[in-house]
């Protein structure tokens, strides 16, 4: 069975770092034989930390967003004794919360739960452990071991009071790409701090006027350059918490240098994602701070960058910071239901899809969030021989995203959109759009229900 669901314009995940930790229903709801907000359904066995409802033969259903379509086929090709309904739907991309939408109603009529579900969020455990949705997974179905070899820190967006309820996909760590021998042929040198990739793209501007060293027209901009310079915008503190302070130190001389920047033109406003940008300026891209999927959905994908041009690089730090950081703009996180009657066959595939070379290691189009078939991917992309240079900058960066972003119930990315970014477009700089900036995240977060802190 396909439902097909209108989808994304571009294929990406949303990532942020550090969830609240949650507490209240969610945190009995595992040991009860009703869990809070499931609509009343009931199990007769309590295992694995939560109340399992009577097991039973029959289809497993799994809902995927296209991109993960090949996964699910690839894993019913590999074990045909399997019997699967694959759904596709939209995966939540850009925050359309229909995951949660469905979620709701399921527990209202007490039927309709997928088993497992693939979301392109990082924030789902926010809102489905509290509706007695996600199964916990270190209580018993995913052995300690398997765990343990996930990239460090990958799997805390999914951890709520101390316990696991999601496996991360792929990591979206932010890095500097830059096309290697246009930089070569301008005689530049790849930037190793902000200061040095400020001056660069002052004398690009001046020396090359309409080449590029980055992009602030997207709505996950600040994920990029604000989350890497450790801007304290989006600090989960604890259950339904949030600190939020956007004029401090770190994210204004961010702010001043992205100005400067975008005021001489050697940084665009457009969007990578635009039409503008893809005729006018595509071409022009000499550096672009951006995550991992960059590489293969924007500048061999999208842009159609030929071979052997873009490389990457660790993203710049500020001089005289010890502890390197970056941000994070996507990955995708897999949840099992509490509401499965055929947890075996859902924990199975949960496992294989997560950590097996077929899919991860050689199939998947992003840094899988699993360190040993992220070794394998990382090969893979070398042998194709589409990067000019290999790739060890994204493995480096994914244990330095930093964990003082966290990932609340609300959207910094529709934020940011609704406030900075049609500022830009009228000229205004973005260290004049701080304190509105800051008083959108409030309201937003106070509209969910967070207490916040500034």
């Amino acid at each position: 069975m396909t439902v097909n669901q209108p989808l994304s314009s571009r294929e990406r995940a949303f990532s942020r770092r550090r969830l609240a930790l949650l507490t209240g229903c969610a945190a009995t709801a595992a040991l009860t034989l009703t869990a809070c907000g499931s609509g009343g359904a009931t199990g007769t066995t309590t295992k694995d930390g939560f109340a399992q409802v009577p097991q039973k033969d029959g289809a497993l259903t799994v809902w995927v967003d296209a991109t993960r379509v090949d996964a699910a086929k690839l894993y019913q090709k590999q074990h045909p004794d399997v019997k699967m309904d694959i759904v596709t739907y939209d995966g939540d991309a850009n925050g359309s919360n229909y995951l949660q939408t469905k979620v709701q109603l399921f527990n209202r009529t007490h039927k309709g739960w997928p088993d497992v579900v693939f979301s392109s969020q990082n924030n789902e455990t926010s809102w489905a452990v509290d509706a007695g949705f996600a199964a916990p997974l270190d209580k018993g179905l995913i052995p300690a071991a398997t765990l343990g070899k996930f990239a460090s820190g990958a799997n805390d967006v999914c951890t709520v009071d101390g316990t696991l309820y999601c496996l991360r996909n792929d990591l979206s760590q932010a890095v500097l790409w830059y096309n290697a021998p246009l930089l070569k042929k301008f005689g530049y040198q790849v930037p190793t701090t902000w200061e040095e990739y400020q001056k660069l793209g002052e004398k690009v501007a001046e020396e090359h006027p309409g080449y590029l060293v980055g992009d602030a027209g997207d709505s996950f901009t600040p994920e990029i350059y604000l989350w890497a310079s450790k801007c304290g915008a989006n600090h989960i503190t604890g259950p339904k918490a949030v600190s939020v302070n956007t004029t401090g130190e770190a994210c204004t001389k961010m702010a001043k240098l992205l100005d400067v920047l975008i005021a001489n033109k050697s940084m665009s406003i457009s969007g990578v994602f635009s039409t503008d940008f893809g005729k006018n300026q595509a071409d022009k891209v000499l550096l672009m701070p951006g995550p991992a999927w960059y590489g293969g959905a924007l500048f061999e994908g999208t842009f159609k960058t030929p071979a052997k041009q873009i490389a990457a690089a660790p993203i710049p730090q500020w001089q005289g910071d010890a502890s390197p950081s970056t941000g994070n703009v996507g990955g995708g996180t897999w949840l099992l239901s509490q509401h499965s009657a055929h947890i075996k066959a859902a924990t199975d595939f949960l496992k294989w899809v997560t950590t097996d070379n077929a899919y991860q290691g050689e199939k998947a189009p992003g840094f899988p969030a699993y360190a040993p078939a992220a070794e394998t991917w990382l090969k893979g992309q070398d042998a194709a021989g589409y990067f000019a240079g290999d790739l060890s900058a994204l493995k480096a960066a994914s244990s330095q995203v930093w964990p003082g972003w966290g990932s609340g119930q609300f959207s910094q990315e529709a934020i940011w959109a609704a406030t900075v970014k049609p500022a830009l477009t009228q000229g205004k700089s973005v260290v004049s759009m701080l304190p509105a900036w800051q008083d959108s995240v409030v309201k937003y977060a106070k509209s969910n229900g967070y207490k916040v802190s500034q």
